[in-house]
């Protein structure tokens, strides 16, 4: 391939990435205002549009916002922090691993939804339990992630750094976790994904304010025009979140 195909090429490329967007919401409109589909159980974009404007403009979009990165960040951050002690633990000692590995693949398949009911009871309605949701969500990930990741760190180098007689707490933080660092930050990356996931437990499990909540009022007000406004603020939010993590992560782990 010659430098004029190569350029044509990626002129198409970033066509295809900039009228993604735009390709979308247009077939959206469309199909809404056809008549193919009832508009009022599927609006069109410029309507959920309007609707998102509305609760911009009355302070329930922040407010709802809010709550939910807060829940999110609070969930995550606590998640990943506990999952990579414990995984550097069970990837490095056998006795942990072995004490602890078989009670975490038991919990692991549970999905945070079905902890809804027993979290009302546990919590109430309070932040503890959303946080909980999102913390749960998140660890298992994590936990994998930063278990392989440790087990899978470079022998050699383990062997290198022991016959210079690196004591294990150094061994741990200086080589090993360098090592495993790629694969843990490729479990961080979907836990975020997963934490929005869970959010809408948490914010299902009985919350006052909250995107996945005011989706679940809209619902039960037939508001369709906010429940899809709710949606789309959600995968906005998570894209923002994934990529922006993508970034940190290239900016971190530079040498993967």
């Amino acid at each position: 391939m010659n430098a004029g195909q190569r350029s044509g090429t990626r002129w198409i490329e970033r066509l295809a990435l900039w009228v993604s967007i735009p390709l979308f919401l247009g077939v959206w409109q469309i199909a809404s205002t056809s008549g193919f589909v009832n508009e009022l159980l599927f609006p069109p974009p410029t309507k959920v549009a309007v609707a998102l404007w509305g609760e911009l403009m009355n302070g329930t979009l922040l407010m709802d916002l809010g709550m939910s990165v807060m829940r999110v960040v609070i969930g995550f951050a606590s998640g990943a922090a506990v999952a990579i002690v414990v995984g550097l633990l069970t990837g490095r000692y056998q006795v942990i691993s072995n004490l602890l590995a078989p009670i975490f693949q038991l919990l692991r398949p549970i999905p945070p939804i079905a902890f809804v009911p027993i979290v009302i009871l546990w919590f109430g309605l309070s932040e503890w339990g959303k946080w909980f949701l999102v913390f749960w969500g998140v660890f298992f990930t994590v936990w994998v992630a930063t278990h392989l990741g440790v087990q899978r760190a470079d022998p050699a180098l383990i062997r290198a750094a022991r016959s210079l007689g690196t004591p294990d707490r150094l061994l741990i933080r200086d080589v090993i976790l360098p090592s495993a660092l790629p694969t843990i930050f490729v479990g961080l990356r979907t836990a975020v994904s997963i934490s929005f996931y869970t959010l809408v437990a948490a914010e299902l499990a009985g919350a006052f304010a909250g995107l996945a909540y005011r989706i679940d009022l809209a619902h039960q007000n037939m508001q369709t025009g906010q429940m899809l406004g709710g949606l789309v603020m959600l995968g906005i939010v998570s894209a923002i979140a994934d990529r922006g993590f993508a970034a940190l992560s290239h900016r971190f782990v530079w040498w993967s």
